[in-house]
This record gives C-alpha cells, sequence and structure tokens, in this order.
C-alpha cells in the first residue's frame, strides 16, 4: 500500500514508500528529467553540467527534500566531498576571512567545510584531529604549524592532503600558505622607528605564534635603541590566547604605571588594539601624538574606529583560496606546484600610528 504524503493534486512529487528509505536520487532524476548520472554529476560535481540542468536538479530536490547519502557515495567513489577546516578559536574574527574563502571556493566544485576548534594546547589539536581523520574528509587544512609528533605522524600516515596556513617552515607535513611572523615583528618595529618612537612595548598572545612575532619586534626594537636606558628588554604582557579588548585596558593601564614614557604599543591582534585605544580616551591620552597603536589582522572596524588602526594586514582570502586549490588539485592528481607559498603580509598605515 502507499503511503501519500500531504501533496496537493497535480504535484509530481514522488510518494514517499514506506519500506523505500525515502527520496531516491532516481526520483530527482525523473523528476529533473535527466539520467540519473546527470544528477548525480549535478550534486557532486556541479561545474560538469550545464547551468540549466543544475537549475532543474536544484529544483527538483527543493521540491523532493532529497538528501543525498554522503556515505553510500564516499564509499563508490573514495571521496567524501568534505574538507576540515581546524582553527583554535571560533571567536577569532581574524581566522574568519580565511574560511569564508575556503568555504566558498571548494563549495563551487560540490565540496563542504566541516569545521573544527582545537583551542592553543598541542593535546586538543591531537584529539581533534583523531576524530577527523576517522571520517576520512578529503583534505585537512590547520591554522599554524602542526608541532606535535604524534599528530605529524597521524597526518603522514593517512594519505589524506594536508594544507597548514598561517605560518612558514622548511618542513611542512604536505602544502603550506603562509608568511613569517618574524618577519611581522621586525617589520613593526622598524615601522614605529621611522615615525620617531623610541619608548615602545607589546601587548601579546601566550601562542607560540604570537610570542615569536613579539620577541622578533623586541629583538629589532633593542637593536634600534628603542629600550629604555639600562634596560635589556622591552616592556612586554602576555595574557593567555585567543586575548581580547579587555586585555588591551588593563593591560596599557599597567604598562603606563610601571613604565610611564611608553609612546608605542604593538598588539597581538586588533582585539587588543581596540581595548589600547578606549583605555588611552578613557585616561586622556591622545592617540598618536602621544602614544601610536599598531594591531593586526585589519579587521573591519579597525577602518572605522576614532582614530582609524594602523595594522599588519595577513590576506585571508588568498590563504583560503590557495588551500581550497591545493586541496583540489590534489585530488585530481594535479601538480600543486610549489608546496609552500610565502603570501607576506602588509602594513596598513592609519592614523593611530
Amino acid at each position: 500500500m502507499t503511503d501519500f504524503t500531504d501533496n496537493p493534486p497535480g504535484n509530481d512529487v514522488p510518494k514517499r514508500r514506506r519500506n523505500s528509505g525515502g527520496i531516491t536520487l532516481r526520483d530527482v532524476a525523473r523528476l529533473a528529467g535527466v539520467a540519473p548520472i546527470t544528477a548525480s554529476r549535478a550534486l557532486n560535481n556541479p561545474s560538469v553540467v550545464s547551468d540549466a540542468i543544475m537549475q532543474r536538479v536544484k529544483d527538483a530536490v527543493a521540491q523532493t527534500g532529497y538528501v543525498p547519502n554522503m556515505l553510500a557515495g564516499g564509499l563508490a567513489s573514495r571521496k567524501s566531498r568534505l574538507v576540515a577546516a581546524v582553527i583554535p578559536t571560533i571567536t577569532g574574527n581574524v581566522f574568519l576571512e580565511m574560511v569564508q574563502s575556503l568555504t566558498a571556493a571548494l563549495a563551487q566544485h560540490g565540496y563542504q567545510v566541516m569545521l573544527g576548534q582545537s583551542g592553543y594546547e598541542d593535546s586538543r589539536e591531537d584529539e581533534l584531529l583523531e576524530a577527523i581523520i576517522g571520517r576520512r574528509p578529503d583534505g585537512v587544512v590547520l591554522t599554524g604549524i602542526m608541532h606535535s609528533a604524534a599528530g605529524r605522524k597521524r597526518l603522514l600516515s593517512s594519505g589524506i592532503p594536508v594544507v597548514e596556513t598561517w605560518d612558514l617552515a622548511p618542513n611542512p607535513i604536505d602544502m603550506l600558505i603562509g608568511f613569517s611572523h618574524e618577519k611581522v615583528g621586525r617589520a613593526v618595529a622598524e615601522y614605529l622607528h621611522a615615525r620617531g618612537r623610541r619608548r615602545v612595548a607589546t601587548l601579546g598572545a601566550d601562542d607560540d605564534r604570537a610570542q615569536r612575532r613579539m620577541r622578533s619586534f623586541s629583538d629589532a626594537a633593542i637593536t634600534l635603541g628603542m629600550a629604555a636606558p639600562g634596560e635589556a628588554a622591552i616592556p612586554a604582557l602576555v595574557a593567555p590566547a585567543p586575548t581580547n579588548t579587555g586585555f588591551g585596558r588593563t593591560g596599557l593601564r599597567e604598562l603606563l604605571e610601571q613604565h610611564a614614557d611608553i609612546d608605542a604599543v604593538f598588539c597581538s591582534s586588533d582585539m587588543v588594539a581596540l581595548g589600547v585605544l578606549t583605555e588611552a580616551q578613557a585616561l586622556g591620552i591622545a592617540v598618536p601624538s602621544q602614544l601610536a597603536v599598531i594591531g593586526l589582522g585589519d579587521l573591519a572596524f579597525a577602518r572605522e574606529l576614532h582614530p582609524a588602526l594602523t595594522t599588519v594586514r595577513i590576506d585571508g582570502a588568498l590563504i583560503g583560496a590557495t588551500a581550497a586549490r591545493f586541496i583540489l588539485d590534489r585530488s585530481q592528481d594535479r601538480d600543486v606546484g610549489e608546496r609552500i607559498l610565502d603570501i607576506g603580509f602588509s602594513i596598513i598605515e592609519r592614523d593611530s600610528a
């Protein structure tokens, strides 16, 4: 006996049969007026069918509520159509541009992104990677370099394409897209020195990448004579990652209580820099005439602040799009070319410095 759904008379949506397991790809193909193999191509690799056929298949899917059985398709093709992206924190807006670009580029080829939050501890990242590898995605995109020996071993053994991002190293697991954090620190110190700043400080997070930026900044600043007389280091405060505006406010207050002559602060993120600007205003400190402030990330709000925030821009969209291309090329057995890509960075000069 047929179990009819509540379709209005004349609707051609296939009826769900009691023991059929639901709407099938054949039902979608019949409604779209195409062969099942064409419907399958439209859903799994949209770029190989015409726009007209793609629209007909989409309309049929919308009418039927069909959801492809990705497990069955994956077993048949040995592809999951999933790419795992691992970021330290979902509250870190600095990674959002990369994730959006990665997602959009992969979606054009029928892939979806599975997002994982690793935190800033290697042990948590190892646990997350074990869960991800067990699901056999078609690619893994990591934020930063994999430092854990166990994690590297698992990824190498899996045979899954891996793209490490937001850093540089001579020996990536597979492919790498990033920039030198040491060069960022050095460039910011030179930028401030060229603009007459002589007593600089840092407000940084305790993660490895931020610490390398800050150490490089400090070393360059000392070489340029930007430490106080008789001091072998510049003032620096560190907070657990991810840092926020609250750290920027309390950090600036603490720095000034101990070093009243500070005339510039390099922050590990735009969020911290926003806190510094807020506290400077509360304390009646003029920016930039009395205090210069530089962030990192060039988040959307940076240009809208008053004064507008000088910051280090990293092209997250380029990282995401390139990571997608690397994974797609590898999945099609195409040569990806150079496996290590340095995208560089730029200092966006605005009113705060």
